[in-house]
C-alpha cells in the first residue's frame, strides 16, 4: 500500500497539483493534514493561490483522501469541499498499523504521546508548523511533512510524505530527493 501524506497547501493549487503529478501519481491514498484553502492571517499567499481551483481539484481527485481540519479551515471551506474534514483527528488502519491524522495545532507533545500510546499508533502525522518532522518515540513514528506550498525552517523546501514499502519517507517536492525515512 502507497500513501502520500500532504499538510498546509494553504490554498495553493500549483502544490498540490505538483504533488499530485510526481510523488503521488501511483498511491493508493493520500492524507490531508489540515490547513487546506485559506492562506491564514499571518502567512503570504502562496505560489499558485487559488481556493476555488484546489477546492475543484480535491474534489475531482480520482484518489480517495482523507482530510482533517487545521485551524485555517473553516465551515465555509468545508462547504465547498466534498470530503469530511475530520476533526479532531482521523484514525486510519494500514497493513503495518495504525494512523493517526491531525493537523497538530490542538495536542501538545505530551498529549501526543498519552494518545498514541492509547490508540496504539504506529504513526502520528501532524502539519500545522509547516517545518518537516520525522523522529520515534516508543513505538510510534511522529510525522510532519512540512509544506508544499509555505515551507518554514532552517532549509524551507516544499515537502510531502510517501509510505511505501514499509518505509515513511519526506520527500522534496522540486526534486523528488528523499530527505529523510524510517522504517514502519
Amino acid at each position: 500500500m502507497r500513501i502520500g501524506i500532504i499538510s498546509d497547501t494553504h490554498g495553493s493549487v500549483e502544490a498540490w497539483e505538483k504533488a499530485l503529478n510526481s510523488v503521488f501519481q501511483e498511491v493508493d491514498m493520500i492524507l490531508h493534514a489540515g490547513d487546506v484553502l485559506y492562506h491564514g492571517a499571518r502567512n503570504p499567499l502562496p505560489a499558485g493561490y487559488g481556493t476555488v481551483q484546489l477546492a475543484e481539484a480535491l474534489n475531482a481527485c480520482p484518489i480517495p483522501l482523507v482530510i482533517v481540519q487545521g485551524n485555517c479551515d473553516s465551515d465555509v471551506d468545508q462547504m465547498v469541499i466534498d470530503i469530511p474534514m475530520q476533526a479532531p483527528f482521523a484514525l486510519l488502519e494500514a497493513p503495518w498499523g495504525r494512523i493517526l491524522l491531525t493537523h497538530g495545532h490542538r495536542y501538545a507533545p505530551d498529549e501526543a504521546l498519552i494518545l498514541a500510546e492509547k490508540y496504539r499508533v504506529r504513526l502520528w502525522v501532524s502539519g500545522h508548523t509547516h517545518v518537516p518532522v520525522m523522529e520515534k518515540t516508543n513505538n510510534t513514528i511522529f510525522f510532519n511533512p512540512g509544506s508544499p506550498s509555505l515551507p518554514k525552517g532552517d532549509d524551507p523546501r516544499p515537502t510531502v510524505g510517501l509510505i511505501t514499502e514499509g518505509m515513511v519517507k519526506l520527500i522534496a517536492l522540486d526534486s523528488g530527493a528523499t530527505l529523510m525515512e524510517l522504517k514502519l
